[in-house]
């Protein structure tokens, strides 16, 4: 959701998509595409909004952690059971998984150089590495999501049956403490 009055904020999905929970992965991962515009916009910036360093920050440090676990977790174990041999997505599922594990590493190397423009007041732009480590961390979430995007996702909604998508939901949303999005309510 976004604020009129503060333009940094970046969108959050909303948590009725964990009814569709593949729809759910497109706009968690439109969230991540914004997270690389905003770093990539304030790179070389010398003043410090410290109220988008905050909200990236905790994207970094607790979303995007999340975000790979459902992956990790969920999507891809049952994409590996619901696949045919012609899907040929092991391959991609495995690189994928390789990627998580370095999207992490260099999440901290952001993470880092967040800190220390919290810490010191300046925008990322006065810290030498920045720009440098930002560009790293947006290129490789570009490429990892335009892959997921364009191959993964389009493969899951043909290969996932309706109670595969409906338990995935479920666990998206057990995960962030919420309650069953499929649940009826009187």
């Amino acid at each position: 959701m976004t604020s009129a009055a503060n333009n940094t904020l970046i969108e959050t999905p909303s948590t009725d998509l964990l009814k569709d929970p593949l729809l759910w992965f497109f706009a968690e991962h439109h969230k991540h595409r914004q997270i690389c515009q905003k770093l990539t916009e304030h790179a070389g910036s010398v003043v410090l909004d410290a109220g988008l360093v905050k909200e990236i920050l905790i994207f970094l440090q607790d979303e995007m952690p999340l975000h790979i676990i459902d992956e990790e977790d969920d999507l891809f174990p049952l994409l590996r059971r619901r696949c045919e041999p012609e899907d040929r997505l092991e391959r991609t599922l495995g690189q994928l998984s390789g990627e998580h594990a370095a999207d992490l590493d260099i999440g901290k190397n952001v993470i880092r150089v967040l800190e220390n423009a919290l810490e010191s007041g300046r925008g990322l732009g006065t810290s030498r590495e920045s720009k440098a480590v930002i560009e790293e961390f947006c290129r490789a979430q570009r490429n990892h999501i335009a892959l997921e995007n364009a191959v993964v996702l389009p493969i899951a909604r043909a290969r996932l049956t309706k109670e595969d998508q409906k338990s995935l939901g479920k666990r998206l949303a057990a995960r962030r403490g919420l309650t069953d999005p499929f649940k009826k309510t009187s």
